[in-house]
Protein backbone atom coordinates (compact mmCIF):
# COMPACT_ATOMS: atom_id res chain seq x y z
CA UNK A 1 0.00 0.00 0.00
CA UNK A 2 0.95 3.23 -0.84
CA UNK A 3 -1.27 5.91 0.13
CA UNK A 4 0.63 9.26 1.14
CA UNK A 5 4.19 10.10 -0.48
CA UNK A 6 6.58 13.12 -1.09
CA UNK A 7 8.87 14.52 -3.04
CA UNK A 8 10.79 17.29 -0.53
CA UNK A 9 13.53 18.30 -2.74
CA UNK A 10 13.93 21.88 -3.03
CA UNK A 11 15.47 22.84 -7.32
CA UNK A 12 13.28 21.42 -9.92
CA UNK A 13 17.13 21.64 -11.88
CA UNK A 14 18.81 18.92 -9.09
CA UNK A 15 15.32 16.98 -9.82
CA UNK A 16 15.72 17.03 -13.84
CA UNK A 17 19.14 16.70 -13.57
CA UNK A 18 18.60 13.59 -11.53
CA UNK A 19 16.16 12.04 -13.64
CA UNK A 20 17.86 12.55 -16.74
CA UNK A 21 15.32 15.19 -18.53
CA UNK A 22 15.38 18.06 -20.09
CA UNK A 23 15.27 20.99 -17.67
CA UNK A 24 11.65 21.36 -19.06
CA UNK A 25 10.59 25.49 -18.46
CA UNK A 26 7.19 25.01 -17.77
CA UNK A 27 7.69 22.37 -14.93
CA UNK A 28 10.64 24.64 -13.13
CA UNK A 29 7.68 27.48 -13.06
CA UNK A 30 5.58 25.76 -11.48
CA UNK A 31 7.40 23.08 -9.54
CA UNK A 32 7.38 23.02 -5.82
CA UNK A 33 8.88 20.88 -3.17
CA UNK A 34 5.34 18.05 -1.55
CA UNK A 35 5.56 17.24 1.58
CA UNK A 36 2.12 15.24 1.48
CA UNK A 37 0.94 13.95 -2.19
CA UNK A 38 -2.70 12.70 -1.94
CA UNK A 39 -4.82 10.61 -3.64
CA UNK A 40 -6.08 12.44 -6.82
CA UNK A 41 -3.79 14.92 -6.14
CA UNK A 42 -1.34 16.48 -9.22
CA UNK A 43 2.14 15.17 -9.42
CA UNK A 44 4.27 14.53 -12.41
CA UNK A 45 5.42 11.37 -13.94
CA UNK A 46 8.47 10.22 -16.48
CA UNK A 47 7.16 8.42 -19.50
CA UNK A 48 9.26 6.81 -22.67
CA UNK A 49 8.28 8.49 -26.03
CA UNK A 50 9.98 7.57 -29.18
CA UNK A 51 13.09 6.13 -26.47
CA UNK A 52 13.46 9.58 -25.07
CA UNK A 53 12.41 10.53 -21.21
CA UNK A 54 9.31 13.08 -21.33
CA UNK A 55 7.67 14.78 -17.93
CA UNK A 56 4.19 15.03 -17.63
CA UNK A 57 1.76 16.18 -14.88
CA UNK A 58 -0.73 13.88 -13.71
CA UNK A 59 -3.62 13.29 -11.34
CA UNK A 60 -2.66 10.06 -9.13
CA UNK A 61 -5.60 7.63 -9.50
CA UNK A 62 -5.69 5.90 -12.63
CA UNK A 63 -8.72 6.17 -14.47
CA UNK A 64 -8.93 4.35 -17.61
CA UNK A 65 -9.04 5.81 -21.38
CA UNK A 66 -12.81 4.69 -21.40
CA UNK A 67 -14.62 6.04 -18.75
CA UNK A 68 -16.77 8.54 -18.84
CA UNK A 69 -15.79 10.15 -14.83
CA UNK A 70 -13.27 9.76 -12.05
CA UNK A 71 -15.46 9.07 -9.49
CA UNK A 72 -13.65 5.30 -8.67
CA UNK A 73 -9.76 7.30 -9.30
CA UNK A 74 -9.20 7.11 -5.48
CA UNK A 75 -9.97 3.21 -5.02
CA UNK A 76 -6.57 3.06 -8.42
CA UNK A 77 -4.01 4.64 -6.51
CA UNK A 78 -2.23 1.46 -6.67
CA UNK A 79 -1.56 -1.18 -8.18
CA UNK A 80 -0.62 -5.12 -7.31
CA UNK A 81 2.33 -6.37 -8.69
CA UNK A 82 1.17 -10.07 -8.87
CA UNK A 83 -2.26 -9.66 -11.16
CA UNK A 84 -1.16 -6.49 -13.28
CA UNK A 85 -1.56 -9.15 -15.69
CA UNK A 86 -4.77 -10.44 -14.76
CA UNK A 87 -6.92 -7.08 -13.54
CA UNK A 88 -8.58 -5.66 -16.84
CA UNK A 89 -7.99 -2.15 -15.16
CA UNK A 90 -4.33 -2.56 -15.13
CA UNK A 91 -3.33 -5.12 -17.79
CA UNK A 92 -3.08 -2.69 -20.76
CA UNK A 93 -1.45 0.27 -18.97
CA UNK A 94 1.50 -2.62 -17.65
CA UNK A 95 1.75 -3.60 -21.25
CA UNK A 96 1.91 -0.59 -23.25
CA UNK A 97 2.21 2.33 -20.61
CA UNK A 98 4.61 1.88 -18.30
CA UNK A 99 5.95 5.38 -16.38
CA UNK A 100 8.23 6.42 -13.64
CA UNK A 101 6.54 8.29 -10.33
CA UNK A 102 9.47 10.62 -8.96
CA UNK A 103 9.54 10.68 -5.07
CA UNK A 104 11.69 10.59 -2.07
CA UNK A 105 9.65 9.03 0.50
CA UNK A 106 6.13 7.13 1.54
CA UNK A 107 3.95 7.18 4.30
CA UNK A 108 2.83 4.07 6.50
CA UNK A 109 1.15 4.41 9.94
CA UNK A 110 1.61 1.97 12.93
CA UNK A 111 0.30 1.20 16.57
CA UNK A 112 -3.28 0.43 17.66
CA UNK A 113 -6.31 1.03 16.20
CA UNK A 114 -7.21 5.39 17.54
CA UNK A 115 -3.29 6.14 18.28
CA UNK A 116 -1.84 4.54 14.55
CA UNK A 117 1.38 6.96 14.69
CA UNK A 118 2.48 8.07 10.80
CA UNK A 119 5.80 6.98 9.77
CA UNK A 120 8.04 9.04 7.01
CA UNK A 121 9.96 6.28 5.06
CA UNK A 122 12.64 7.03 2.34
CA UNK A 123 16.35 6.39 1.76
CA UNK A 124 19.01 6.39 4.21
CA UNK A 125 20.90 9.24 1.69
CA UNK A 126 17.77 10.95 0.85
CA UNK A 127 18.52 9.88 -2.74
CA UNK A 128 15.81 10.20 -5.06
CA UNK A 129 13.44 7.51 -4.86
CA UNK A 130 11.99 6.28 -8.38
CA UNK A 131 7.94 4.30 -7.98
CA UNK A 132 7.25 2.05 -10.93
CA UNK A 133 4.00 2.88 -12.22
CA UNK A 134 1.60 2.68 -14.78
CA UNK A 135 -0.43 5.77 -16.50
CA UNK A 136 -3.61 6.34 -18.63
CA UNK A 137 -5.16 9.11 -20.62
CA UNK A 138 -9.20 9.91 -19.98
CA UNK A 139 -11.44 12.78 -21.58
CA UNK A 140 -13.44 14.78 -18.89
CA UNK A 141 -13.92 17.13 -22.28
CA UNK A 142 -13.86 15.94 -26.10
CA UNK A 143 -9.87 16.48 -27.26
CA UNK A 144 -9.00 17.36 -23.78
CA UNK A 145 -7.26 14.45 -22.56
CA UNK A 146 -6.44 14.59 -18.59
CA UNK A 147 -3.18 12.06 -17.66
CA UNK A 148 -3.47 9.66 -14.40
CA UNK A 149 -1.16 7.56 -12.69
CA UNK A 150 -1.10 4.66 -10.43
CA UNK A 151 1.77 3.44 -8.68
CA UNK A 152 2.64 -0.43 -8.45
CA UNK A 153 2.82 -2.61 -5.64
CA UNK A 154 4.44 -5.21 -3.94
CA UNK A 155 4.98 -7.17 -1.01
CA UNK A 156 6.92 -5.71 1.73
CA UNK A 157 10.15 -6.05 2.45
CA UNK A 158 11.88 -7.37 6.03
CA UNK A 159 11.22 -4.20 7.68
CA UNK A 160 8.10 -2.53 6.41
CA UNK A 161 6.44 -6.28 6.86
CA UNK A 162 6.02 -5.38 10.91
CA UNK A 163 4.26 -2.12 9.76
CA UNK A 164 2.75 -2.89 6.57
CA UNK A 165 2.16 -6.19 4.30
CA UNK A 166 2.52 -3.81 1.54
CA UNK A 167 5.51 -1.35 -0.36
CA UNK A 168 5.79 0.71 -3.53
CA UNK A 169 8.07 -1.16 -6.21
CA UNK A 170 10.74 1.45 -6.17
CA UNK A 171 13.25 0.61 -9.13
CA UNK A 172 17.01 1.26 -8.77
CA UNK A 173 18.24 4.02 -11.28
CA UNK A 174 19.66 1.54 -13.54
CA UNK A 175 16.65 0.09 -14.38
CA UNK A 176 14.19 2.92 -15.11
CA UNK A 177 14.40 3.32 -18.89
CA UNK A 178 13.97 -0.32 -19.09
CA UNK A 179 10.95 -0.10 -17.07
CA UNK A 180 9.80 2.27 -19.32
CA UNK A 181 10.20 0.58 -22.72
CA UNK A 182 11.51 -2.90 -22.17
CA UNK A 183 10.10 -5.93 -22.84
CA UNK A 184 7.67 -7.85 -20.31
CA UNK A 185 10.03 -10.90 -19.71
CA UNK A 186 12.32 -8.37 -18.21
CA UNK A 187 10.53 -6.04 -16.26
CA UNK A 188 8.28 -8.41 -14.32
CA UNK A 189 11.52 -9.14 -12.66
CA UNK A 190 11.67 -5.73 -11.45
CA UNK A 191 8.29 -6.47 -9.00
CA UNK A 192 10.18 -7.39 -6.06
CA UNK A 193 10.87 -5.35 -2.57
CA UNK A 194 13.78 -2.96 -2.14
CA UNK A 195 16.23 -4.02 -0.04
CA UNK A 196 14.90 -3.20 3.68
CA UNK A 197 18.82 -2.68 4.14
CA UNK A 198 19.00 0.93 1.85
CA UNK A 199 15.70 2.46 3.36
CA UNK A 200 15.15 4.50 7.41
CA UNK A 201 12.41 5.98 8.78
CA UNK A 202 10.81 7.81 11.86
CA UNK A 203 7.64 8.99 13.45
CA UNK A 204 6.45 12.35 12.05
CA UNK A 205 3.18 14.34 13.43
CA UNK A 206 -0.29 13.38 13.04
CA UNK A 207 -1.24 16.08 11.13
CA UNK A 208 0.26 14.05 7.91
CA UNK A 209 -3.46 12.83 8.19
CA UNK A 210 -5.21 16.03 7.14
CA UNK A 211 -4.31 15.56 3.40
CA UNK A 212 -4.69 19.55 2.33
CA UNK A 213 -1.36 20.17 4.80
CA UNK A 214 1.42 19.93 2.81
CA UNK A 215 3.99 21.64 4.97
CA UNK A 216 7.80 20.93 5.55
CA UNK A 217 7.54 20.46 9.27
CA UNK A 218 5.19 17.07 8.12
CA UNK A 219 8.71 15.37 7.60
CA UNK A 220 10.25 16.55 10.67
CA UNK A 221 10.99 13.56 13.54
CA UNK A 222 8.81 13.43 16.29
CA UNK A 223 8.79 11.70 19.73
CA UNK A 224 6.06 9.03 19.57
CA UNK A 225 3.14 9.32 22.07
CA UNK A 226 3.54 6.65 24.53
CA UNK A 227 2.00 3.33 24.11
CA UNK A 228 2.62 3.36 20.51
CA UNK A 229 4.92 0.59 19.95
CA UNK A 230 7.17 1.93 16.46
CA UNK A 231 9.05 -0.64 14.21
CA UNK A 232 11.47 1.58 13.31
CA UNK A 233 14.40 0.29 10.73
Amino acid sequence: MCGRFTLTWDEWRRVAETLRINDDSDMAASYRPRFNIAPTDQHFIVTSEFERRRVQRAHWGLVNRRATDNRRASQCINAKAETLEQRATFREAFHQRRCVVPADGFYEWTGPKGKRRPLWIHPHAGDLTLFAGLYESWYPEQNKPEVTFTIVTCAANAAICEIHDRMPVILPHETYDTWLSGELETVRDFLTPFPASQMTSHAVSYDVNHPKLDERYLITPVEPHLGVTLSLF
